[in-house]
């Protein structure tokens, strides 16, 4: 593949998605309040965002409604209670999460609902389950991605394989997702060449949803576009899971398209973001993420080692190493 873009030109394909509430939502179990997802929504929309992501849709059977908030389910009144008709150009994006959601339940046909996009969130052995979340939200009326988790570790030949099964699907789009932060731009860039190649055999666009364990989520992302993929994640003040995303604020500086706007998104951070964190929210780098994505691991015992307030760096990382 060769560099698609530079650095002075506007890519007209290149389409920001703002993951706070649905990744950030992972930091304070989605309890936010609904001052702060209606100004977030204004801000996206004045920032020139082109997607918002609004949560998951989780299967109140699974989960326990009182120990979440509203958006780790996204019921439709919800939504609209805070952007009505979504009157604006930014579509509206939920997340299903295979073997978490009751998907012929609770997405409703698109004629009768405000989301746009559903992003089925998948790890390379669900693929089957994923495929028929994908046909039925399609054929619901939606667009449709396929995030295919945890590529740091998984199997070449079943990467390969997933991205044949979603690249002779109905999804419009499939996302490259670094879930553990582990990956390096020099990785992504055979990676994101390996997904355009697919992207371009079955007529999809790319995504890239990237993890800050070793502050690299920016420049992955980045490298990323360079490659052709154009659906970029970001978090305000990188709020996610563990060490958190790419930082939108990094990525609308980085964009040279006029119709993204810094300034809104600078407000927001100061009048919403920095609050949360002074409230005690806890995401961002850390130490102990950047071992569990040097080693290739999944972040939970880090945000376990995190919350415990430990300091005992090098004891961390020999339990790592048993693991």
């Amino acid at each position: 593949m060769s560099q698609k873009g530079d650095l002075m030109t506007v890519r007209p394909d290149v389409r920001v998605v703002d993951a706070t509430i649905r990744d950030g939502g992972l930091v304070n179990n989605f309890m936010f309040t609904d001052d702060f997802i209606s100004a977030l929504y204004r801000t996206n929309v004045k920032a020139g965002v082109d997607y918002m992501e609004f949560g998951y849709k989780a299967s109140k059977e699974m989960f326990d409604t009182s120990k979440f908030g509203k958006w780790k389910f996204c019921d439709e009144d919800s939504i609209r209670a805070i952007v009505g008709d979504n009157p604006s150009d930014m579509k509206l994006a939920v997340m299903a999460d295979v073997g978490r959601c009751d998907y012929k339940k609770d997405i409703i046909d698109k004629k009768d609902s405000v989301i746009d996009l559903i992003r089925v969130a998948t790890y390379v052995h669900q693929m089957p389950a994923a495929l028929d979340i994908i046909e039925d939200a399609k054929a619901k009326g939606y667009e449709v991605t396929c995030n295919i988790m945890a590529v740091s570790n998984a199997k070449e030949a079943d990467i390969d394989q997933a991205l044949d099964m979603v690249g002779q699907s109905s999804a419009d789009g499939i996302y490259i997702v670094d879930s553990y932060g582990a990956l390096y731009p020099e990785q992504i860039r055979r990676i994101a060449d390996k997904y355009m190649e697919v992207g371009e055999k079955y007529d999809k666009f790319i995504g890239i949803h990237a993890h800050n364990n070793q502050q690299l989520a920016f420049a992955n992302t980045i490298e990323s576009v360079a490659r052709g993929v154009s659906y970029l994640d970001a978090t305000m003040m990188s709020m996610g899971r563990g060490a958190g995303n790419c930082a939108m604020e990094l990525l609308i500086s980085f964009l040279k398209n006029p119709k993204y706007n810094i300034y809104p998104i600078l407000k927001f951070l100061e009048q919403y973001m920095l609050p949360l964190k002074e409230s005690g929210a806890l995401w961002g780098y850390d130490i102990p993420y950047l071992l569990t994505g040097r080693l290739n691991q999944h972040p939970s015992a880090a945000i376990d080692y995190t919350h415990a307030g430990r300091s005992d760096y090098a004891d961390f990382y020999t339990d790592l190493l048993d693991k």
